[in-house]
């Protein structure tokens, strides 16, 4: 910013801020009120209140409401904020006035100045001014609104982009790993044999899912309550305002938008931003939990599972030469728990909406656009720096299996639940594997079939646990 200064008036007196700033003085006022985290505003909401702010001065173009040059100027204005042109100008605190004031004025303001520099005027002579032009038919009640459900729509694509290509590169895997059989594991213990592609293919499932629910919940956030004004009785707003507005932003944007059908509740209930919230929560929790089995799975290399390697990214240890970690899981663990923050912020705020107003909206917006922001970059690197280099130690996976005493289960048809259990306990105490004490107890004629009255033979015996892959088929054997 310039050294030099300028004095601007507001409703409350003279203001003074810096001479080439082209916010004005509420702006300026928030500044100095709300010095609260250094953090500024995200660029969704910077371009969606933008995106906002043109639309409006079109509609109004169009129903004789505003001059055309002042409308034009207004449009190129709010057109180049669009493009990203004065991102620098956003410089309000996410902490601030309630509903968003301080941020619909922080665009007002730039908007006006901006459009008066178009026209030829100086900065804070308003030729443009930023409540009775820009914010024309406008009140920070219905725009903040708008602008979150627009801001969230705005990075969808790329989100569910994202996301689409974890499912992918897990479900690549899992045809990858579809022939190496291993261990089950159920409470953290041995259970029945499973293949390792059956565990990433879930892990793709499960991603898939999370992709629908995504969509799903962003399709409440299409109906916009723009022209509600103040309360939601669209006072000092054009009976048809409304609607074109939302068909001018739909044009705008390239989204599907649809009118409200009760603009009184658009403006009291953030439900449909919390349902989105809660959306990617469910997606951080499922990727919260696939990221703990990689590093399960990657743990060791020779004290620990070991039946997955990590692509390695770093040094692991500032003490330990050789160790490496795994790295990228923990990272994701950690975007993910912010994540749920945040969706814990967007709920809390969300129910603290009062009458005919939710006041907590600029936090409710910053965190829906954080959270958009760190799944976007978290789950981009996982897929890229981890998933897509996972190797399977095969030889691993299969010596763990041939240890499991719990693919006696197999065995349950021919002999039962009670039998199999003393197999497997004589197995643990021998140090042998199931089919070693099977076979033997077949051969001495100490195994009795289940539901019928004679002993079960070797060959029996070799038949059920000769295929493990066989048991990850299911069906019944013996």
């Amino acid at each position: 910013m310039s050294e030099t200064t300028r004095v601007e008036m507001d409703s409350m007196g003279e203001v003074r801020l810096p001479g080439d700033a082209l916010y004005g003085a509420q702006t300026q006022r928030a500044i100095e009120n709300f010095p609260i985290s250094g953090l500024r505003p995200w660029r969704a909401f910077i371009w969606s209140m933008a995106m906002i702010k043109r639309a409006a001065a079109e509609v109004h173009r169009e129903l004789a409401l505003i001059d055309e040059a002042r409308a034009e100027a207004i449009a190129t204005a709010a057109q180049e904020i669009i493009d990203g042109k004065w991102n620098d100008q956003f410089v309000v605190d996410p902490f601030q006035a309630g509903a968003g004031t301080s941020h619909n004025m922080n665009t007002n303001e730039v908007i006006a100045n901006r459009a008066t520099q178009i026209m030829g005027g100086e900065l804070g002579e308003y030729r443009v001014h930023p409540n009775d032009h820009v914010n024309l038919a406008q009140s920070t009640n219905d725009t903040i609104p708008t602008a979150i459900r627009l801001g969230c729509l705005w990075r969808l694509e790329e989100l569910i982009g994202v996301v689409e290509g974890l499912a992918q590169a897990l479900g690549d895997k899992a045809l990858e790993f579809n022939d190496i059989v291993k261990s089950g594991r159920t409470h953290l213990q041995d259970a029945v044999p499973i293949r390792l592609g059956q565990e990433f293919g879930a892990y793709s499932r499960a991603v898939e899912r999370d992709t629908d629910r995504i969509q799903r919940a962003a399709e409440g956030l299409r109906r916009l309550g723009i022209g509600g004004t103040a309360t939601g009785t669209g006072l000092n707003a054009h009976p048809e305002y409304h609607s074109r507005m939302v068909g001018r932003l739909e044009e705008l944007t390239g989204f599907r938008l649809f009118e409200s059908d009760d603009l009184f509740e658009s403006m009291q209930s953030m439900a449909d931003m919390a349902d989105f919230s809660a959306a990617l929560r469910t997606l951080a929790i499922t990727l919260t939990r696939i990221a703990n089995d990689f590093r399960l799975l990657s743990s060791g290399p020779a004290s620990g599972l070991d039946e997955i390697r990590l692509p390695a990214v770093q040094p692991g240890s500032s003490i330990m030469p050789g160790k490496v970690n795994p790295v990228v899981a923990e990272m994701l663990n950690m975007a993910m728990f912010h994540v749920m923050g945040c969706d814990t912020t967007v709920a809390l705020a969300s129910q603290a909406g009062q009458l005919e107003l939710n006041v907590m909206m600029p936090v409710i917006a910053h965190n829906l656009f954080e959270m958009m922001q760190v799944v976007i970059g978290s789950v981009r690197v996982f897929t890229e720096s981890c998933v897509q280099g996972v190797r399977a130690n095969q030889i691993k996976a299969e010596s763990w299996l041939m240890k499991n005493v719990i693919v006696v289960t197999a065995l349950n048809p021919l002999i039962g639940y009670a039998a199999g259990a003393i197999l497997a306990k004589e197995a643990v105490e021998q140090d042998e594997s199931i089919r070693q004490v099977a076979i033997r107890k077949a051969a001495a004629g100490e195994l009795h079939h289940a539901n019928q009255d004679r002993k079960v033979t070797q060959e029996e015996v070799e038949s059920a646990l000769s295929d493990l892959r066989r048991l990850t088929d299911g069906g019944i054997f013996g």
